[in-house]
């Protein structure tokens, strides 16, 4: 595979849019506050901090990566009520939306390189700016990177949004690229147009978020596949560049479907979660996995994922099958006061947001804020999770279910749909169908439901209403739908 060199890589050291409605919004935020509180981090009035990225410190500190190129330390911002203190390590970056942590060096990822950043005299000031990769071009305000936290080998893996999310104005604008802890750039894939956030998914794979537009008929979470094409062709150019990736794909046929044109064309990876537009994202970004040991409630190993325009967080959950990722999303908790960027757990249970309404319109009304989310320590009547079987699917619940109901298959409602891959911008839902739910099955625990489906559709969302099904205890559900993407139906 060809490596494209760094600049250094001969060094082993490493206007505001107003707030406004979009769209009808669950309508459950104040239920969700029941079991999930949305506290404020106060901020003190002279910083604008438009969070970009965050990373937790050995020490319990958060850093935040700001739009506004600084990286900021914070103590205090996961006490139980938050005065925090922030202190400024650096300063002088460029939209910083990408930042990891190791062996005392920060690396962050902003608008042209990635850049490893170092306090040699521990001061807590940054003293010491190494690039470790600048081989993308850069020619356009509107052409971000985003960059993952440092994964176990020491790497950062970054994506490229295209020129203004639609054209190819620069090198390698629509790719991504592993950044090596030596400055080695290694091409990963191509396709790209408008990414939110990159990292691991629960199963450690990386993966990253996708906004609608062209070629992209909904948001999604896509598999970061190594050597794979993404969507996007007009990023084609890159292949001439570098023979990293092996010859370019086929065009893809415009006004076709995904799942068909992943036949023709090889390098073509499905989208393994689609985020149903408006009704669960409308622009999807930064996403960590909860690995609080319980200490956020019911949901450990899943992922949690934010939305920008939408002001609210999501779960997913993804699996494997027949060797191409897919998986499901479901509602978690609305009402967030900005448009939400980044995410980050803290060891102690608490799921920090941040961002900014800067550039787009948000449905929260604030400027800029830090929020954290805290579990109450109760647990809601949630779907916990879904998975594929060859003749259905396995509803996993938080709490044990009313046998009765959730032994009607009435009460599960199934759609399926599919988007137009097109060049144009986004899709309507199409090719819809509506399965039969022939038996729900209920485990000897009461914690799962095994449905029996006539008329599953591979290549299809398939949309779950789940109005009917109570708990034990007599509670509804707090969210009720879920949509699961099928891309294989396991033999």
């Amino acid at each position: 595979m060809t490596r494209i060199p760094s600049s250094l890589a001969a060094l082993s050291l490493c206007a505001f849019a107003s707030a406004q409605p979009l769209g009808d919004a669950w309508g459950t935020a104040n239920a969700e506050a029941e079991y999930y509180r949305i506290v404020d981090v106060p901020l003190p009035e002279e910083l604008a901090i438009e969070a970009g990225s965050f990373t937790m410190l050995p020490n319990g500190r958060l850093a935040i990566g700001t739009r506004r190129g600084e990286i900021l330390l914070v103590d205090g911002a996961f006490d139980a009520i938050p005065k925090p203190r922030i202190h400024r390590f650096a300063s002088g970056l460029d939209e910083v939306l990408g930042l990891g942590y190791r062996d005392g060096a920060f690396y962050a990822t902003q608008q042209t390189e990635v850049t490893c950043i170092l306090d040699r005299d521990n001061d807590q000031r940054a003293d010491r700016f190494i690039t470790l990769s600048d081989v993308w071009g850069f020619e356009h305000y509107h052409e971000f990177a985003w960059g993952s936290p440092v994964d176990s080998d020491g790497n950062v893996w970054v994506v490229l949004g295209l020129s203004q999310s639609y054209h190819y104005k620069a090198p390698y604008r629509g790719w991504a690229f592993k950044i090596t802890p030596r400055g080695e750039s290694i091409p990963i894939a191509s396709g790209i147009r408008s990414a939110g956030g990159v990292a691991p998914n629960e199963h450690g794979v990386m993966f990253y978020t996708e906004s609608q537009g062209p070629w992209n008929g909904s948001c999604s979470l896509k598999h970061l596949k190594p050597g794979g094409f993404m969507g996007h062709p007009i990023c084609f150019d890159g292949y001439d560049l570098t023979d990293a990736l092996g010859p370019r794909p086929l065009e893809p046929k415009n006004q076709s479907r995904l799942y068909d044109e992943a036949k023709r064309i090889e390098q073509l990876v499905p989208y393994a979660v689609v985020f149903p537009y408006r009704k669960m994202g409308q622009s999807i970004s930064g996403f960590r996995i909860d690995r609080t040991g319980g200490k956020f409630g019911p949901f450990e190993g899943q992922i949690f994922i934010s939305d920008y325009s939408l002001s609210l967080v999501m779960r997913a959950t993804t699996e494997e099958v027949r060797g191409v990722w897919q998986g499901a999303c479901y509602p978690f908790r609305e009402g967030l006061s900005t448009g939400i960027l980044a995410v980050e757990f803290s060891p102690t249970g608490h799921l920090v947001t941040g961002g900014t309404n800067r550039g787009w319109p948000v449905r929260g009304s604030r400027k800029f804020v830090l929020e954290r989310l805290d579990w109450t320590g109760k647990t809601p009547f949630e779907i916990l999770r879904i998975e594929i079987q060859k003749d259905g699917f396995l509803v996993r619940f938080t709490q044990p279910v009313d046998r009765e109901t959730a032994g009607d298959p009435a009460h599960y409602a199934l759609e399926t749909f599919t988007h137009v891959f097109q060049k144009f911008y986004g899709s309507p839902e199409v090719d819809k169908t509506k399965p039969v739910v022939k038996s729900a099955s209920v485990a000897d625990d009461g914690r799962s439901v095994r449905l029996t489906i006539d008329g599953m559709v591979e290549g299809h969302v398939h949309g779950f209403d789940l109005a009917g099904v109570k708990s034990k205890s007599g509670d509804d559900l707090l969210h009720t739908k879920a949509y699961y993407t099928v891309n294989r139906i396991p033999e």
